[in-house]
């Protein structure tokens, strides 16, 4: 019973199947999100998708090389120019009104932390909120509930939209983000986004250093045990870089190890630059057979005696 006397009511329990859109992603299956930075500043790509018809071409490109989302950004991550909500708008809503012309079973996602861009973007016929900054506008999870949409449940350790860690510190990041991600799950069923349209994400990076962004990848299955889909967005970031001493620009091989190591722990919506790379290191994961979150709890532990965590 609740404080109240009514009946208590039961937690949210994700089933493991993942509807955006027109689309439906059963239990165990891959999901390629591509990048479509609507942005002058990019870290990746430096401002070229900014431009509208070099984005819809990049979008046509990823379509064509096996994207089932386009992610559509048009504000930089990090550190860079103010970027006001009404220029975030004319950055995102007509290009979403021209892909959702353009390509009408795509899922289309919109990178926001803002609740008035997502609404705006919602109008226009996105499918999916891609909130990385773990609802610093707490009114983004109710759009999503408004109009039907899904939504990513993020963890940015309490960091500001657009800031940097500086001498981050965690007891355990893998608890401190599980605790985070899945409380906003249940914060946003509450609220009325169905179960089926929520997705956590670690958010490499986000809040953290190199070394925590290294054990969530390790220990990705904790997160892949809550039962909610976990989204991993990799491609090409810090980590990765200061793993193996490489630019921006000589990433692709470490991400694509990183995709196959959480493909292989049971993540099922995967954030690149290179759709046609990750579309094929992720079936070559398919293929091999069943992933660690599959398997029975016995034999996950044998797999996992020489070191698991």
């Amino acid at each position: 019973m609740g404080e109240d006397g009514s009946a208590a009511t039961a937690a949210p329990k994700p089933t493991g199947t993942l509807r955006l859109g027109r689309r439906t992603f059963p239990p165990g299956a891959h999901a390629v999100m591509a990048v479509v930075n609507r942005t002058p500043d990019s870290f990746y790509d430096r401002g070229a998708t900014f431009a509208f018809d070099a984005a819809l071409k990049a979008v046509d490109a990823a379509v064509e090389q096996g994207a089932d989302i386009i992610d559509v950004g048009g504000v930089k991550a990090g550190y860079g120019d103010p970027v006001p909500p009404e220029e975030e708008i004319r950055r995102t809503v007509p290009f979403v009104t021209e892909l959702r012309r353009r390509h009408p079973d795509v899922v289309i996602s919109v990178d926001t932390w803002r609740a008035e861009v997502g609404e705006q973007c919602a109008r226009a016929g996105a499918d999916l909120i891609n909130d990385t900054w773990a609802g610093a506008d707490p009114d983004l999870a109710r759009v999503a509930a408004e109009f039907g949409t899904g939504l990513v449940c993020s963890h940015s350790g309490g960091l500001a939209p657009r800031t940097d860690p500086h001498r981050v510190a965690y007891a355990d990041v893998v608890a401190d983000v599980v605790a985070m991600v899945t409380g906003l799950a249940e914060r946003a069923v509450t609220l009325g986004v169905h179960p089926d349209r929520i997705l956590i994400d670690p958010t490499h990076d986000f809040g953290k250093n190199t070394y925590h962004s290294l054990e969530l990848t390790r220990r990705l299955g904790e997160l892949v045990a809550t039962g909610w889909p976990v989204l991993v967005a990799v491609s090409n970031k810090d980590f990765i870089g200061e793993t193996l001493d490489a630019p921006v620009s000589d990433r692709l091989s470490g991400t694509l190890a990183v995709l196959a190591v959480s493909a292989w722990q049971g993540a099922r919506v995967f954030r690149v630059h290179d759709a046609a790379a990750a579309r094929a290191a992720l079936d070559t994961v398919a293929r091999l057979g069943p992933t660690m979150a599959d398997r029975p709890p016995a034999l996950e532990g044998a797999a996992r005696a020489d070191g698991g965590r």
